[in-house]
């Protein structure tokens, strides 16, 4: 008996990377899985996995999103895990991030997850249940990096926490996990600077980077009914590196 049987999932950025893993592991539990991204290649090839839909989805798009779950509830009929996992990052310095990198950063990595708990949670008080797990970053934790990205994440981390105490008294979960780098396309660029991967890796104390399939497994425990106690939780997953 899978951990997930008979759940209908839906994962942002669940075409390649963390999101791609999620998927895979998800379905393996008996979810099925609706992998929502922006990347229509890697849609199509997320699709090919048995029990995984691929859709569009602009998750900074609030018309997206109404579009987007409707579709969702007319196929499936009900929608019992989120999974707000899609974002971006950069390697900008404080000096030259502009007012646009600053909006589209929130737009994507706080304002998008906002509007999936928005629209998702509606039909999950109709429901009456419900779990939602947002991908943070350990940057939120710990203050690394004076840029839009590590701004974004923080403030994911504050809209998750609202969010628990807001639908708590709905049945719905909200829990919000902290990775550290791993080892993702997203993160690649970063391993073009050899001298910055390596300091990474030294300065974190299990000495490597995190794989998706790890981030992947601890969503998956606060997704299932194992976790059903725990709602404003928050699963730091970074080897050790915020616990300096």
């Amino acid at each position: 008996m899978g951990r997930l049987d008979n759940k209908i999932a839906i994962i942002t950025g669940g075409a390649s990377g963390m999101g791609a893993s999620m998927a895979e592991l998800f379905t393996k539990e008996g979810a099925i899985v609706i992998a929502a991204d922006i990347n229509e290649e890697n849609l199509a090839k997320i699709s090919e996995l048995e029990n995984v839909e691929g859709m569009k989805l602009d998750v900074s798009s609030d018309e997206n999103w109404a579009a987007f779950t409707k579709a969702v509830i007319d196929k499936y009929g009900r929608i019992d895990i989120l999974i707000n996992n899609a974002g971006i990052s950069s390697q900008k310095s404080p000096q030259d991030i502009t007012d646009q990198d600053w909006a589209i950063m929130h737009k994507i990595n706080s304002f998008g997850p906002f509007l999936g708990i928005k629209h998702v949670s509606k039909y999950m008080k109709e429901a009456g249940k419900g779990s939602i797990v947002n991908t943070s970053s350990y940057t939120a934790i710990i203050g690394s990096g004076l840029n839009s990205y590590t701004a974004s994440k923080g403030s994911l981390r504050a809209i998750a926490r609202a969010a628990a105490a807001e639908l708590g008294k709905s049945n719905i979960r909200v829990n919000t996990v902290f990775p550290g780098v791993i080892e993702t396309p997203m993160t690649a660029n970063i391993g073009q600077f050899k001298e910055a991967m390596d300091m990474l890796v030294r300065a974190t104390p299990m000495g490597r980077l995190g794989q998706p399939e790890e981030v992947a497994n601890a969503i998956l425990f606060l997704a299932s009914d194992e976790a059903s106690y725990i709602t404003g939780g928050e699963l730091v997953i970074d080897g050790g590196y915020s616990a300096q």
